[in-house]
């Protein structure tokens, strides 16, 4: 029965960071029950080595302690094995495999470490490279199994985003991990000309190039990230957004036991972020075999003392006086006994402090969504004076309004009229694009309809950006902008571009430039069978990520739409 898998549902939502919202959320939920009474022999081991209480396992279990061991073998050797580990009747070999893990995940840590001190040490060697808005850096014997960890932790150090990269003679591979506020894969999208090839996601993404690009290609991302962060569509990375400001003596088991009930954590349903105001620390203990981590007595303007643990601090430095702390609050198991914990996240000088209390928004929702006549629906609306209206691909032939591009916030709009009025025609293609809209507009109401832009599975996609790429030839020279084709498509950017490549690698065009908004291209070109291949199953993902958030755009409640 499909129940019997419901504990590894619950290992891979988590390790693989998926939304959870919907039915993810719930398959979650069902998943940590069974995770806590599992049978499989592979895991009750792992949970002896990891120190683990299944009974008491969550989604911070599989986080810090599960996803790091099992990912380990993939990084270091054959993941293959895991399907041996997972499914295994055999104690002893259940066991043996088990250590296994835990070997690698050693190995992996121990590399982690080595590549994250090299790194170190070339930016003291040579400090220009932190001039740039994006860190790359490259080194020949760099396991790239672990180089995405590293630049992981490199991108929350120097708060930027982080690229490093292996090489193989002329030709290097490496991992991008970005900040809030960058979407790192649209930025690396921008330099496919000095790229062999790429793909990933707002936060993470792959790369291959050529080892004599690497100095323009840091160049040309840097500018990329800085111009997208000038944009203003994200929100700065150096700003935390604060759920509540809380006295010391306000935080207790039961708050923590509270905020339990709205777990598990993680994407799509974070934990909530408290910040007090005015501490000062008092004493400080390393932690750790490596003394890598940090507990902390913090003290506040009235004398209340409270621990708090920095996990993962590597030595970083702490504030001196007075600050501004933000932190999650969280229990822990102890001896049997449930314990409140709280975890450092970020902290600021109290006079340059940075941390911004966030406001919810209050908007009113009109569900059209579903409606059998849309249309009648649309008609009225289209009368009132300063009404947008968002539609995108085939809709633009048929619905007076606006492209994502083309909306404004500036509109000024008599309350007795709605206000500010938002009216979404058709599906966004994504999160990222819809936030986007929403921060630009800042509607005071919004009428949500669902109707299907066209031309949105493979064969429809290419055909239909074919014909555009070919009217740019014969009409205009070849010069596309690429945020109208993303509008005439009804689609994210970084498809777009991987359209353009896959026409490319198919011989029909000849990408010629790509600077900032502006392609240009010609028709024809060389056929490259050899990234047909890799070029189309990167774009059958993208295609089947943007239906799978227009399903989900489509059906969630409509209330959780307008939280940002």
């Amino acid at each position: 029965a499909a129940d019997a898998f419901l504990d590894l549902v619950a290992l891979g939502i988590v390790a693989d960071v998926a939304s959870q919202v919907g039915d993810a959320r719930y398959l979650l939920q069902l998943g940590l029950e069974a995770l806590h009474n599992t049978q499989r022999l592979g895991l009750l081991e792992l949970f002896k080595i990891a120190n683990l209480n299944p009974a008491q396992l969550t989604e911070t279990s599989i986080s810090f302690a599960l996803a790091p061991r099992l990912n380990a073998l993939g990084r270091l050797d054959d993941a293959n094995i895991s399907v041996e580990f997972f499914t295994t009747q055999d104690l002893i070999r259940a066991r043996v495999l088990a250590v296994q893990l835990q070997g690698f995940n050693m190995e992996r840590k121990r590399l982690c470490d080595v590549v994250f001190q090299e790194a170190q040490s070339q930016l003291r060697i040579n400090p220009t490279l932190l001039d740039y808005d994006a860190l790359v850096l490259e080194n020949p014997g760099w396991h790239p199994g672990v180089i995405g960890i590293v630049a992981n932790r490199l991108a929350e150090l120097y708060h930027r985003p982080t690229v490093l990269l292996s090489s193989a003679e002329e030709q290097v591979r490496g991992s991008a991990r970005s900040v809030a506020g960058c979407n790192i894969t649209a930025a690396i999208a921008q330099q496919q000309g000095l790229l062999l090839n790429f793909g990933g996601h707002a936060m993470a993404a792959g790369v291959a190039l050529k080892k004599s690009n690497i100095p323009e290609f840091r160049v040309q991302l840097s500018q990329a990230i800085r111009e997208q962060m000038v944009a203003g569509t994200e929100e700065s990375p150096s700003v935390m957004a604060i759920d509540t400001y809380l006295p010391l003596e306000a935080v207790s088991l039961s708050l923590a036991a509270d905020l339990d009930r709205l777990s598990p954590f993680g994407a799509g349903n974070p934990q909530l972020v408290f910040a007090t105001r005015d501490l000062r620390i008092t004493t400080k203990k390393t932690l750790g075999a490596e003394e890598t981590h940090l507990k902390l007595m913090v003290e506040d303007a009235h004398g209340m003392v409270m621990p708090i643990f920095w996990w993962h601090w590597r030595g970083a430095d702490l504030p001196e006086g007075q600050f501004d702390l933000a932190y999650h609050i969280e229990t822990t198991t102890y001896n049997g006994q449930r314990q409140l914990q709280l975890r450092w996240l970020a902290a600021q000088d109290v006079e340059t402090s940075v941390v911004e209390l966030q406001k919810p928004k209050t908007v009113e929702i009109v569900d059209y969504r579903g409606v059998p006549e849309p249309r009648k629906l649309l008609g009225p609306l289209l009368e009132v004076a300063g009404v947008q209206v968002w539609r995108e691909g085939l809709a633009i032939q048929d619905v007076p309004g606006q492209t994502r591009y083309e909306l404004s916030g500036d509109l000024a709009v008599p309350l007795e009229q709605g206000g500010k009025v938002l009216v979404v025609w058709t599906l966004p293609p994504g999160f990222d694009e819809w936030q986007a809209v929403l921060e630009r507009v800042n509607p005071e109401t919004l009428y949500l309809f669902d109707v299907d832009p066209g031309a949105q599975d493979y064969q429809g996609f290419l055909q239909r950006l074919a014909g555009l790429v070919k009217h740019a030839v014969r009409a205009n020279s070849g010069q596309a902008q690429l945020s109208v084709l993303a509008a005439a498509m009804a689609q994210r950017e970084p498809i777009i571009l991987t359209g353009l490549s896959w026409l490319e690698a198919q011989g029909h065009i000849t990408i010629k430039s790509h600077s900032d908004d502006i392609l240009l291209f010609a028709a024809g070109g060389h056929k490259n069978p050899g990234e047909v291949q890799a070029i189309t199953r990167m774009l059958r993902e993208q295609l089947a990520e943007v239906a799978a958030y227009r399903q989900y755009f489509a059906n969630v409640d409509a209330a959780r739409l307008k939280k940002s």
